[in-house]
């Protein structure tokens, strides 16, 4: 059953969208060569103590995991499409890094991710963040009334295909609010004019998940949380809390940070 929110409903998820915003922008300056995964971690951590609110990714285990995912943010280097559980690795030069972040704040839940270079970034990856990036816009502006799932999922598919990436199948967005996964499925591809009806209240996470490589292939990793590709390619994660309202969508996780964009980029930076 997917629940329709309140303008009240909404603005309290805005609440939390601002604490996940907030924790990946500094998440994102922090992420330099040489610092740790289990440092990004904690400086994630501190910035949700510090606004009151807890992690829906802490102790997270739904029936396909073998084990409660351990962190409150995903770290994915490379060729970790989502889910990558942060560890002592240490960021190196050229690195690609998406980081996935919830938090739960007055019982709402906001939910966020994005995709970034460490260090000297490397063309193509700015080329394959960048369309992940535009593929999460094209979602975001057919999330409106009137519109269908179908027609956020087309909009998300036909970027990532048309830039010849790959897009792992069975796994997309969904709905968002009390609980950080709830009913619909988002897919990132579909057809338009198809599935459940968008209708004003409904907030969804919308999250595009491309591979480089163009094929669509992944595995687990031994850690029974982590996706990888199957052919070895880097792979970028983009994710927005959007709300669908009759002035069109709301993102409610994007944050106006002083020297850092909405998407976690620096003020200059080329993203393709």
């Amino acid at each position: 059953m997917v629940e329709l929110k309140t303008e009240t409903s909404i603005e309290a998820m805005h609440a939390a969208g601002q604490v996940v915003g907030q924790a990946l922008a500094v998440v994102r300056r922090a992420a330099e060569v040489g610092v740790s995964l289990l440092e990004l971690d904690e400086v994630a951590r501190e910035v949700l103590r510090g606004a009151g609110a807890s992690s829906p990714f802490l102790g997270y285990r739904p029936s396909f995991a073998t084990t409660p995912f351990p962190a409150v943010i995903c770290a994915s280097v490379n060729d970790a499409i989502v889910h990558g559980v942060p560890t002592r690795y240490r960021l190196r030069d050229g690195d690609l890094l998406s980081v996935d972040c919830g938090a739960e704040l007055d019982g709402w839940v906001g939910d966020s991710a994005v995709s970034f270079a460490v260090g000297r970034p490397r063309p193509a990856d700015l080329r394959l963040i960048e369309t992940a990036e535009r593929a999460l816009a094209a979602g975001i502006e057919a999330a409106v009334p009137g519109n269908r799932i179908g027609d956020i999922s087309h909009a998300v598919g036909r970027v990532c295909r048309t830039a010849g990436y790959g897009v792992p199948a069975g796994f997309g967005g969904h709905g968002i609010g009390r609980r950080m996964h709830e009913d619909p499925d988002v897919p990132n591809e579909g057809r338009p004019g198809r599935g459940l009806p968008l209708r004003p209240g409904m907030v969804l996470a919308i999250e595009p998940m491309l591979v480089a490589g163009g094929r669509d292939g992944y595995y687990e990793a031994a850690d029974g949380w982590t996706l990888k590709t199957s052919d070895g390619s880097r792979a970028a994660h983009a994710e927005h809390t959007v709300a669908i309202t009759e002035n069109g969508p709301r993102v409610l996780t994007a944050v106006p940070v002083p020297g850092v964009h909405a998407n976690g980029s620096e003020p200059g930076t080329r993203t393709g």
